[in-house]
């Protein structure tokens, strides 16, 4: 995708700067000036790429979704198993969200800027646009049940992503990826016990 176009160091070190204030403290208490300050470029550089604060935000969102994208697409296009390709979307979703900080995320979705919050709403709507696409696909190929909701898998899935953020259920497992493999073999093939030639 790429809408992000990075033309000069300089613009390179402006972005990755922002990214780490943002992450940090989160949009609304990042000044210009603080970005230009730690970045060590002049405000003159600054406008030279982005008209204001909202311009930049809107880049950052756009890199973030077209490395989420990128990850995403590696195993989706590949042979692997539809389950395998599954575990390892949950597992994506889960760095990812564990990456973004509660500062960024929070300003995201309580932002009074309609034109980010119009923004990042676009992207999320393109997002789950593309999933579909493959889970309908996937449908087609014999891969998910013919009489089950496209709408509802996406749907269980973010609440699967809700479920692996509890703490008290990480407890009972050795490690985030045993717990991500249990559910995805629930979401699979819930508690009844499988044929043995399934097995």
């Amino acid at each position: 995708m790429a809408r992000c176009k990075i033309e000069s160091p300089k613009q390179l070190k402006l972005v990755n700067k922002a990214r780490e204030l943002f992450w940090k403290f989160g949009m609304r208490r990042v000044s210009i000036e603080e970005i230009c300050r730690e970045a060590d470029v002049s405000k003159m550089t600054y406008y030279k790429y982005y008209p204001n604060k909202t311009e930049l935000v809107k880049c950052i969102l756009d890199q973030i979704v077209d490395e989420s994208v990128e990850a995403y697409r590696a195993f989706m296009d590949s042979d692997i198993p539809f389950r395998e390709k599954v575990e390892k979307s949950i597992q994506l979703k889960l760095a990812q969200t564990k990456n973004l900080s509660n500062e960024f995320f929070t300003d995201l979705h309580r932002s009074e800027n309609p034109e980010i919050k119009e923004y990042y709403e676009k992207l999320s709507r393109q997002s789950v646009q593309m999933i579909s696409e493959d889970y309908q696909n996937a449908q087609k190929n014999g891969d998910i049940r013919e009489n089950i909701k496209i709408e509802f898998i996406i749907y269980f899935l973010n609440k699967i992503l809700d479920i692996a953020h509890d703490p008290e259920l990480l407890n009972f497992y050795r490690s985030p990826n045993e717990m991500i493999m249990e559910l995805t073999n629930f979401f699979f093939y819930g508690i009844l016990p499988r044929e043995k030639d399934e097995q």
